[in-house]
Formats: C-alpha cells, sequence, structure tokens
C-alpha cells in the first residue's frame, strides 16, 4: 500500500472563487474542509518558534469535553524548548510531512512522515524542524491525562505508521484495517489515536453510536461519511470533530485507500459531574 499524509495548508483563495464550500457545524458533529485551513484562520502560541498551527477541536462546553487537536506548520530551524505549559496534559504528535526532531529527556527521536508519539503527562519534551528549506507538518492531539489506582502511569511510545500493528476487522478479509501504535488492552491508555483504513467500496455497514468523543483527520483518499442524519463527502485534508453517541458510518470512494488518523477516549468512567473531568 502507497502511504501520504496530507499537508498542504495554507494560503489564501482567489477573489474569483465561489462562497461554496462543505464546512459545517451542527449540535452532533462538525466538519472542517481542509479548504478553511488558511493563513487568515492560523494560530500561534507561546514558546513556539517559527511556527504557526490550525486549531481544529478543542473542549466546549455542551460540544467536545476531552481533547484538543492542533496541524502544525513549522518552519525550517522551528520548534519549542517549552512546548507544553500544561503538566497534566498527556499527547500524541504524528508527522505528515518533514522530520521532527524530538528531545524526551536525554533521548533524541527523528520522526518522519508517518512518525508517531506519545508523550505521557509531565514528559519533559522539545521539538526543532532541523530542515534548512524543508517546513515540519504534524498533528499535535493533547489531552487531560486521568490516572487509574493501581495501573501507574503509561511509558512514552515512539513509532510510526509502517511499523505499528496492523489488525484487519473480523470478516472483511483485510480491506477495513486499525494501525494501532499501543496495545489496547494496556488500561493505563485513557486515549487511543490510530489510523483506520478502508479499501475502495470497503464499507462502515452499521450506525457507530457510541460513548467515545472522535476526532476523525483525513489523511488520504476520499469517502462518503454519515453523520447523524446526513451523508458528508470528505476527502484529504478534511477533519471531521463528533460528540459522543453520534451516529456514524462510511463508504469509501477510489481510486486508492482511504484513511484517518483517529482519536477517541477510552478505558475511563464517564464523569458524573463538572468536578470529575
Amino acid at each position: 500500500m502507497t502511504r501520504s499524509y496530507y499537508s498542504h495548508l495554507g494560503g489564501h483563495p482567489p477573489q474569483e472563487q465561489l462562497l461554496t464550500d462543505r464546512a459545517v457545524f451542527t449540535e452532533a458533529y462538525a466538519v472542517l474542509p481542509r479548504g478553511t485551513m488558511r493563513d487568515i484562520t492560523a494560530s500561534r502560541l507561546p514558546h513556539w518558534e517559527g511556527t504557526r498551527l490550525w486549531v481544529i477541536a478543542r473542549p466546549m462546553s455542551g460540544f467536545s469535553e476531552t481533547f484538543s487537536h492542533y496541524v502544525m506548520d513549522v518552519a525550517p530551524g522551528g520548534g519549542s524548548e517549552k512546548p507544553e505549559a500544561d503538566g497534566g496534559a498527556e499527547a500524541v504528535l504524528f508527522v505528515t510531512t518533514g522530520e521532527a526532531e524530538l528531545k524526551i529527556g536525554r533521548a533524541v527521536h527523528v520522526l518522519g512522515p508517518g512518525g508517531y508519539a506519545y508523550l505521557p503527562a509531565g514528559t519533559r519534551w522539545s521539538l526543532r524542524n532541523r530542515a534548512s528549506q524543508a517546513k515540519l507538518g504534524f498533528h499535535w492531539i493533547r489531552k487531560r491525562y486521568v490516572p487509574a489506582e493501581g495501573l501507574g502511569a503509561p511509558e512514552p511510545v515512539i513509532s510510526s505508521d509502517a511499523e505499528a500493528e496492523q489488525v484487519p476487522m473480523p470478516g472483511t478479509d483485510g480491506r477495513w484495517v486499525t494501525t494501532r501504535f499501543v496495545d489496547p488492552d494496556d488500561l493505563r491508555h485513557d486515549m487511543h489515536v490510530t489510523i483506520v483504513t478502508l479499501e475502495p467500496g470497503a464499507v462502515i455497514p452499521f450506525m457507530e453510536t457510541h460513548v467515545m468523543e472522535h476526532g476523525l483527520y483525513v489523511l488520504q483518499g476520499k469517502a462518503v461519511y454519515r453523520l447523524n442524519r446526513d451523508w458528508v463527502e470528505v476527502e484529504a485534508g478534511d477533519y471531521m470533530w463528533l460528540r459522543a453517541f453520534c451516529p456514524q458510518a462510511c463508504y469509501a470512494g477510489g481510486p486508492g485507500p482511504f484513511r484517518y488518523l483517529l482519536y477517541k477516549d477510552v478505558n475511563r468512567h464517564a464523569p458524573l459531574g463538572l468536578g470529575d473531568r
């Protein structure tokens, strides 16, 4: 399988372009097409040099409540020695273009396209784009870690799309596969970030309805996705943001595979009040 990772962001549409797009924000889901991630919608962060980002998910009352998702764009030489201000935040990094030099304590890791890192809460880390010309693009997913009594905290994980375990969905002849970067039976983890791959014509053939919140960034290909009451066309670079219990299903188009980076919260009791979050 040929892997590709969408990373063409920024710019500005011409004045002649029609105001016609697929962006939508509903009571149960949001779709942010890749065309919404323009220069004018980019943000910046303290202690990050040569860096801009698109905040495509954040906790909001009555919608998502567990995570934030950034698409990072780092110029040559840019990066941060103090990337995370919240000591309780865990993170997943996934590189789409360029090379990231990631330091965890004294260890140095180079992550190229498809590179993955899980960083537990409280980890001392830094990140740089050491290239002289090429930009670095990566996803940064953040969540406030929820400890579980007696289990301890997970360790850092360094992996990649190419080397991680690929698990076929039963009864699909390998046409629907999940790439898992951490063991799903390791209950120390309270979030999973995976890659879902559907070959052309493959389907999610029922309306999934579950407690996990979802963020789905399309890395490659195209599909039609059922979200709550609506069928929505999506392609590489689009983002879908789903509340808990939002019904969902999918038909994958062609000519190549449809792949998306998936966030979900897992392995913890549902909070019973605001003080439990």
